[in-house]
């Protein structure tokens, strides 16, 4: 009996914090569908239904509400740092997990300590650099800082790299193969969880990033912001109540593209996580 009720009220629990996490989100759907511009906090739902939001952001932008060319940036930013990104990330793992180097020990540690620092702290000192190199302001010198220190998070995918066995690398090499083989032909393929967890790692930073974003972008013309910049900036006061319902529907539209590839690849997702949990 002691069980059940356990068991029950652990269900209850969890059903509260489900409803407590779905609710803003539910929330947000709906005020997008909303034929209200503004914010409308005496109706959870609706009284009237639109699909306007929508058709605004992307058949009707403005100054305000440049959507298509937000999305089109952050898209371009997005694609480039997951393509590097995860190249970064498969070599500098296979490089600490199959290869054997003077002062491996010592690096390995020395890029987990700095991969512990706050990005935040160094997020001043970047942008003076990028300003004196003339990147500042672009799409470029986003990628250039969401890719740079992209190897450090090697960890998750070097410990997936430690549990392919040692003898296929080692057959490889009796075969005359080279690193770079070993690595494209005997490694790469066996490792589509962890390559699928760091494809959608790499791609989701930079797309939902905000922070750096608004630090590097200081351009007033709204075709040059990203997605997280323009929706921002259509909470300022003076648009908000005309572009609330728009931002909404934004919000809806940017998390679509992320939805869909966790569905389609949660089972080599999981996989990569729980495969690179086993060794450190």
């Amino acid at each position: 009996m002691k069980k059940k009720v356990k068991i029950v009220g652990r269900h209850i629990v969890l059903a509260l914090l489900a409803i407590f996490w779905l609710l803003p989100i539910l929330w947000l759907v709906v005020t997008a569908l909303s034929a209200n511009k503004g914010i409308d906090t005496s109706h959870f739902f609706p009284e009237k239904w639109s699909i306007d939001n929508f058709a605004q952001l992307f058949l009707r932008p403005d100054t305000a509400a440049n959507f298509p060319a937000w999305f089109k940036n952050s898209l371009i930013i997005g694609v480039a740092c997951c393509i590097i990104s995860t190249l970064f990330v498969l070599m500098v793992s296979y490089a600490f997990s199959c290869m054997r180097f003077p002062a491996r020990k010592p690096l390995m540690s020395f890029s987990i300590i700095l991969g512990m620092f706050p990005g935040v702290l160094s997020m001043i000192a970047i942008y003076f650099v990028l300003k004196l190199l003339g990147l500042s302001d672009s799409l470029l010198g986003l990628i250039i800082v969401y890719s740079a220190g992209s190897g450090l998070g090697f960890l998750i995918c070097k410990g997936f790299f430690d549990t392919i066995p040692m003898s296929l690398r080692e057959s490889a090499k009796l075969e005359g193969a080279s690193e770079f083989t070993i690595f494209t032909k005997v490694v790469i393929p066996l490792s589509k969880p962890i390559i699928v967890y760091t494809v959608i790692n790499s791609f989701l930073n930079p797309w939902m990033d905000f922070v750096m974003a608004r630090l590097m972008i200081k351009s007033k013309n709204p075709s040059d912001w990203t997605v997280a910049i323009g929706l921002f900036n259509l909470l300022q006061k003076n648009l908000i109540g005309n572009y609330f319902g728009v931002f909404c529907a934004g919000g809806v539209i940017i998390a679509i593209p992320i939805s869909v590839l966790f569905v389609i690849m949660q089972k080599f997702y999981v996989e990569g996580i729980t495969g690179g949990a086993v060794k450190g």
